[in-house]
């Protein structure tokens, strides 16, 4: 089988197949270029066989010689293929002449087309770098835009917005942007964003804190006008109902009674708090990991806020004010802290509290210091008692302002204890010590409605008839009004306080006592001292005996009068004072009859030594008796007070007679004076037995008796001492042996020896009563 023989492509065959071959085809959007395959392949095997033929011709070149030998040997046939190789050289000559034709012109061709595909392939790499570098742009666009809309968030306060796009930025996908330089520096610059934002959000929330300052004080007026509002209803039913006369605002029995109301300080229709500028910030601080950084600058701002309420010094007319800026203060913590989770400890708000709290009443009490009206005391009381309700309504301790409550009641008790000792100093002094008239029904409801009596006295001075006078004066009724009144501001200081009952009502008890014992009872005193008007004595003696039954009644009434506090048993001391004033008056009308009696016996003409005696009284006994039962009986006091009048008077007249048998007055007398005196005394125990008082008549006992020892010579029977203890115990020696030796003067001055003798006798009498008894006589 013959080989196969190649196929013959002429410069023909190839150029028309080129002409038909169209690279672009303005028609078609794609290039024509695989067309150009089987051309390149033929040229290529046209090379192939040029370059075939070019060996084959060196070989017949270099096999002429074997050839021309073959060819020799056969000639014909050599001959023959010799003409055939030759038209076989031309033809291939011919060829290779047109393949270098056409391998020149397919090369041309073939370098155009080349650099027309490089052109392309450089055309589609920049187109596909232009969309690379498009997309890219695009890509940047967005990222700027989302930058751009960062700041513009943070201008409108949409803060967590904006620290949300920085983390959209920073956790995008990895994408051909992520390598640029452009990309890395924008995640460079994110933490200068977030730096922007947390300083934006702060700028937001101190101006949120300036704004909450301002506010602060409305927001306190209005939890201070509903904690009265709540105060007065609780009043007005616990007057309606006395089981709660003892539950104060804020008890558990007022806290389940209290209706509750949606009334809010912080959001209402004069005033609305918006916490939010604090919640984005604590929710950015969070998000940054910062939330300390932002717990103590909040707590130093609130701090230095705290420190600005207070001015240096405090003025007392801004103490409402004051109150009600701190209330709005820490209403304000009290719902942050509630609100915003651990971003504030109650620690830090406790510290808070605490060191204002101690800064103002300190401040307080230095703008106190200079008042002397205890009404400014419970002024500023009445406004610290509703502030301290208020804030114990949010849970904030009170102890500390209650006991500085307390301590400025121990010095407003002082003070309205001094204005009082004036007020009853007052009315003591300008009393005209006159029985007080009553003429109306309502009029003597009133006054016995204030006065403290016993219930026996209330009863009988009701069915008394109108008009009529009162057993007491003027200053009775208005001192026990001014008592009533005092109580009433001291408990008016302790409403609302719920410590140191007991302490409160020591000190009650004390003021009281001060009052009545050293204002009352002293002034009273005082009045004593200075009067010399019997009725007006007696008239201040029915007052103190008001006074001491006022004390007892008033001892056990005092537990209706003290509002709502709990408290020890009030004893009041005063009634001893009472007592020695009483004393001190009974005393004084005693004195002031005694002084009369002087009167009267200076004008007694006493012979001491006259020659016989008297048949009548002296007529001075006379006068006296007469005025003194008048002006005794005419006092308006008790029988008993009459009586110990009488006492003194009787006592007085007879330490006089006492006087001038054994005092230094009289120096000598005879027994017929002594028997006048005795007859006088006589006349004194008939008279008072006339008026039913003969038991006065022992007090000229030993007057009497010692005149019978004498008149009766009966002083060797005196020295007996059995007869001396049973008979004559009363006598004392000393004035026995001062009358025996008045009468051993008159009888030494006498003439005749009986008198002389009798004398005589008298002075050993004398002398033995004073050796007996030396130590009695010294």
């Amino acid at each position: 089988m013959p080989p196969r023989r190649r196929p013959q492509y002429t410069p023909e065959s190839i150029d028309q197949q080129l002409q038909q071959i169209h690279l672009l085809d303005p028609s078609s959007s794609s290039e024509n270029l695989e067309q150009l395959g089987p051309i390149i392949k033929e040229i290529h095997a046209n090379r192939q066989q040029e370059a075939y033929l070019r060996h084959l011709q060196g070989l017949i070149e270099s096999k002429d010689s074997e050839i021309e030998t073959i060819c020799t040997d056969n000639y014909q046939e050599f001959i023959s293929s010799i003409s055939t190789l030759f038209t076989v050289k031309s033809y291939t000559t011919n060829l290779r002449d047109k393949i270098m034709t056409l391998d020149g012109s397919v090369s041309q061709v073939g370098r155009g087309l080349v650099e027309k595909k490089r052109a392309l392939l450089q055309s589609k790499k920049t187109a596909s770098n232009l969309d690379e570098a498009i997309d890219t742009l695009q890509a940047c666009l967005k990222v700027l835009d989302v930058v751009n809309r960062v700041r513009e968030m943070v201008k409108e306060g949409k803060y967590w917005s904006a620290l949300r796009s920085l983390e959209d930025i920073q956790s995008m996908p990895s994408t051909s942007l992520s390598q640029t330089p452009f990309y890395q520096h924008l995640l460079s610059s994110l933490p200068s964003l977030r730096v922007q934002i947390q300083n934006a959000v702060t700028a937001s929330m101190k101006q949120w804190l300036l704004e909450i300052r301002n506010v602060s004080g409305q927001v306190g007026k209005l939890a201070l006008e509903a904690m009265e509002m709540r105060t007065r209803k609780w009043r007005q039913r616990r007057d309606k109902d006395h089981m709660l006369r003892l539950s104060r605002v804020g008890s558990a029995v007022e806290m389940v009674t209290h209706e509750r109301t949606d009334s809010n300080a912080l959001d209402n229709e004069k005033v609305k708090v918006d916490f939010k500028p604090l919640y984005q910030c604590i929710h950015i601080y969070t998000t940054l990991d910062s939330l300390d950084t932002l717990r103590k600058s909040y707590q130093a701002d609130r701090k230095a806020q705290s420190d600005l309420i207070l001015p240096t010094p405090l003025p007392l007319s801004s103490l409402l004010l004051l109150t009600q800026e701190i209330c709005g203060f820490f209403i304000i913590e009290s719902h942050v802290l509630q609100n915003t989770g651990n971003f504030r400890s109650e620690r830090d708000v406790e510290d808070l509290w605490e060191a204002l709290i101690a800064r103002f009443s300190a401040a307080i009490d230095v703008s106190l210091k200079s008042e002397t009206e205890p009404d400014s005391f419970l002024r500023v009381k009445e406004c610290l008692i509703g502030f301290a309700m208020t804030l114990e309504s949010y849970s904030y301790s009170t102890n500390s302002l209650h006991a500085f409550i307390l301590v400025l009641f121990e010095k407003y008790a002082t003070l309205l204890q001094n204005q009082f000792s004036h007020q009853f100093d007052t009315i003591i002094m300008q009393d005209d010590h006159l029985a007080m008239q009553v003429s109306r029904d309502t009029e003597r409801e009133s006054v016995l409605d204030t006065v403290w009596l016993s219930a026996a006295e209330q009863d009988e001075l009701l069915n008394l008839s109108l008009p009529h006078n009162l057993p007491w004066s003027q200053s009775f009724y208005l001192c026990c009004l001014d008592i009533r009144s005092f109580i009433q501001k001291f408990y008016q200081f302790v409403e609302g306080v719920s410590q140191h009952h007991e302490n409160i009502d020591e000190l009650l008890n004390r003021c009281l006592d001060n009052l009545l014992s050293d204002n009352i009872s002293g002034s009273v005193g005082k009045r004593v001292a200075s009067t010399t008007t019997l009725s007006q004595i007696a008239q201040i003696v029915t007052n103190l005996e008001h006074f001491q039954v006022a004390c007892s009644e008033l001892e056990r009434s005092l537990s209706s009068l003290r509002s709502t506090q709990r408290g020890g048993t009030i004893r009041l001391n005063s009634g001893t004072a009472l007592s020695t004033t009483l004393t001190r008056a009974l005393k004084r009308i005693v004195g002031l009859i005694t002084s009369k009696l002087d009167d009267f016996f200076e004008l007694s003409e006493y012979d001491w030594t006259p020659q016989s005696r008297e048949t009548m009284a002296s007529m001075y006994l006379y006068e006296l008796i007469n005025w003194l039962t008048t002006v005794v009986d005419s006092l308006v006091i008790k029988e008993t007070y009459k009586d110990e009048a009488y006492k003194g008077a009787v006592d007085y007249i007879a330490e006089c007679f006492m006087d001038i048998l054994s005092g230094p007055n009289v120096q000598a007398m005879n027994e017929n004076a002594i028997a006048n005196i005795l007859h006088d005394v006589e006349f004194l125990e008939g008279e008072f037995t006339r008026i039913g008082r003969s038991h006065l008549n022992t007090v000229f006992a030993e007057l009497r008796l010692m005149s019978s020892i004498v008149l009766s010579d009966a002083v060797q029977d005196y020295l007996v001492p059995h007869t001396r203890q049973t008979v004559y115990s009363i006598v004392k020696p000393k004035r026995l042996q001062a009358l025996l030796e008045k009468l051993c003067k008159y009888g030494a001055s006498r003439r005749d020896n009986p008198s002389r003798e009798k004398g005589e006798k008298r002075r050993k009498e004398a002398d033995a009563v004073g050796r007996v008894f030396p130590g009695e006589n010294r």
